[in-house]
């Protein structure tokens, strides 16, 4: 029986090729692909389009400039690829209508994408704190599924960590608290409304409504009928809950004494930082605003309607 010989005879590639080809082959490479190629990560937890000082000025370094910087990608089952890290770069290329994306393509796992996605908008300016619930859950998740330490970490790949539960990990990953990643991932169990006032507190811009994290947290334990009975409250009183009122509302609630009138009379109370107020049923203005229009522009409408009145009773008054 003829024996198979191994000569070790070199390929046609290490004849035909120098070393250096050889090298420059296992490189990534920089592809140019049509921009409807590219797809949003399917569990993105971020928003590309909110207006942040960094957005504005890469809005204007892309408008100017174009993507210099190539998007990181990985292959979509159905064909296309699916951005990793480039999301706003993708987005400010559709506003300045540019045809084409530079990307590098690489092969991550789900598990490994919705790590490095969760990261990098973790270190984004000024999250909002939706945004940080939904990137700590991607990442709590996909470190619990792994049942380990992921080396896809804030530089810490080298070290080691001693034992710890998920959320302990992720607390160091971080740099925060145990207590506080608690609190962020509870958010996701918010109402949207309620979230939305929690995002509130990031700017605090003057007018709007609010509610800090840690009555936001709180908020997370009642069911969600009882969050939409807040919010009506929230709705007609034009005032959030208090910390020390929020405990209230869940001690209340685990009791089973949690209703609507229990919360209208926590929310009536006046708290110790609270000015004296001028309250106008909802109701009773509903008809002249559209669905939806932000509290702080009904007032303001309503100072202007007030301020033409009174130039109108003065003009009567000097006749």
């Amino acid at each position: 029986m003829a024996k198979e010989l191994n000569l070790n005879l070199p390929s046609a590639d290490d004849l035909f090729t120098t070393q250096d080809e050889r090298d420059n082959a296992k490189l990534e490479k920089i592809m140019i692909v049509p921009a409807s190629e590219v797809y949003p990560y399917v569990r993105q937890p971020y928003q590309t389009n909110r207006l942040t000082s960094d957005l504005v000025k890469l809005m204007d370094s892309i408008g100017r400039h174009g993507i210099e910087s190539p998007l990181i990608v990985r292959p979509r089952a159905e064909g296309g690829y699916e951005i990793i890290s480039g999301h706003r770069r993708d987005y400010c290329g559709q506003v300045h209508n540019i045809p084409d994306r530079p990307i590098i393509i690489r092969d991550y796992t789900d598990d490994q994408a919705d790590i490095l996605v969760a990261d990098l908008n973790i270190a984004r300016e000024k999250p909002l704190f939706s945004e940080l619930a939904k990137s700590y859950k991607l990442r709590y998740d996909a470190m619990k599924r792994q049942g380990k330490r992921t080396d896809l970490t804030f530089g810490q790949s080298d070290q080691k960590l001693p034992k710890q539960n998920s959320r302990q990990e992720l607390a160091v990953i971080v740099g925060k608290t145990e207590d506080d990643v608690r609190r962020i991932l509870d958010l996701n169990n918010l109402i949207p409304e309620l979230l939305a006032l929690v995002d509130n507190s990031v700017d605090r811009e003057k007018g709007k409504l609010f509610i800090a994290m840690r009555p936001g947290s709180e908020l997370s334990r009642l069911p969600k009928e009882q969050q939409q009975m807040l919010f009506a409250a929230i709705e007609s009183e034009c005032c959030t809950p208090s910390h020390d009122q929020t405990l209230r509302m869940r001690d209340k609630s685990k009791e089973g004494e949690l209703d609507e009138d229990t919360i209208l009379s926590i929310m009536q109370e006046e708290k110790p930082n609270q000015v004296e107020q001028f309250k106008l049923p909802k109701e009773k203005i509903n008809r002249f605003f559209a669905p939806g229009t932000p509290a702080d522009k009904i007032e303001n409408d309503i100072i202007k309607g007030l301020e033409l009145l009174q130039r109108k009773r003065e003009r009567d008054n000097a006749r």
